[in-house]
């Protein structure tokens, strides 16, 4: 009698289990209401400006030291110059970020993918400038690209494709942080 109890037992925990089961994988019964709200776009798009604000405060119109941000040991301010930060200028709402590398190497960017860069009309960032490195190492002066190149936002990652000497396109991800005025 006492194997038959066990095995009772069991096939009652088993049924117990497989309709808990069930019931936890069954559809809502409760009733939704089903009316569709409509949003209008331009409701949307300030609900996006609101996040967007919340998120990322306004910069003033000025210069400020920045961290240029990359995903590659290759393509990064240079550490010798102006203390390793890059230069953002923030001109009636709008931001650029001034880079020095740290040669000539890499001799355009591109605001976005390498498969866009390579497309007809694309608007290729050439070097804003040459600099001189003297680098505290004490190896010999060196002249090095600089690039300004446009910033969509702080903080958030986006594309800057870059081509070198040798004429292949690489895609990176880069972003530019911490503001602090110089002036």
């Amino acid at each position: 009698m006492d194997m038959l109890k066990k095995k009772l037992l069991v096939l009652l925990l088993s049924a117990s289990m497989a309709m808990t089961m069930l019931a936890g994988c069954g559809s809502n019964t409760d009733k939704k209401d089903d009316t569709k709200t409509e949003v209008s776009k331009d409701d949307a798009s300030e609900a996006k400006t609101d996040s967007k604000d919340a998120k990322e405060p306004e910069l003033e119109d000025g210069t400020y030291k920045v961290d240029f941000n990359t995903d590659s040991g290759m393509f990064h301010e240079n550490p010798d110059y102006n203390d390793g930060k890059a230069t953002l200028t923030v001109k009636d709402g709008k931001m650029t970020v001034h880079i020095t590398l740290n040669s000539k190497n890499i001799v355009q960017l591109f605001l976005g993918s390498a498969e866009d860069a390579q497309k007809d009309g694309a608007d290729l960032i050439d070097p804003s400038e040459t600099t001189e490195i003297t680098y505290s190492d004490g190896s010999e002066p060196k002249e090095v690209y600089s690039f300004d190149v446009p910033v969509p936002t702080l903080d958030d990652e986006f594309d800057l494709a870059l081509i070198g000497t040798k004429g292949k396109w690489y895609d990176h991800k880069v972003s530019v942080s911490n503001p602090e005025l110089v002036q």
